[in-house]
């Protein structure tokens, strides 16, 4: 008997770790580089993934993020994080002699080695840190089939 894989999940696993090798590279580029622009928004989301007998628990850094600005999907094997900024105007009138801060964006897709339950997921998020707990999905076992 052989196993097929899926050629979107070989694909999506291929663009993550482009994604991760590009975000690190673009951190040795500097704040000077003519591509500092272009790569913001490509800011690392740290990510710890823990498997528990009957659960998953997804642990992430979002510092500054408030839980309005935290968007949480599940499909099949993969949790998806957003967290976005909404732009802030600049006060008219001041008179900035460096301005750091900038407002952004950050995704993340991560690949979960089991089915979940994705009704029984549950999130909460204190001081920055964000908790995804997600039920595994309890799996039957094969059933023999008696051929007539």
């Amino acid at each position: 008997m052989s196993t097929s894989t899926n050629p979107f999940q070989e694909l999506e696993q291929l663009f993550e770790r482009m994604n991760r090798q590009f975000e690190e590279s673009s951190r040795s580029w500097g704040a000077d580089s003519p591509l500092t622009r272009w790569t913001r928004g490509f800011e690392e989301m740290a990510v710890d993934l823990i498997e528990h007998d009957e659960e998953f628990v997804v642990t992430v850094d979002l510092p500054g993020y408030e839980r309005d600005e935290v968007t949480i999907e599940v499909t099949d094997h993969t949790l998806r994080i957003e967290a976005e900024h909404e732009e802030e105007a600049a006060e008219e009138g001041e008179n900035y002699l460096r301005q750091e801060r900038h407002h952004e964006s950050m995704h993340r897709s991560i690949r979960l080695p089991d089915e979940v339950d994705k009704e029984n997921v549950s999130a909460r998020m204190k001081n920055g840190v964000l908790s995804v707990t997600l039920p595994k999905l309890e799996v039957e076992e094969a059933r023999r089939i008696e051929i007539e």
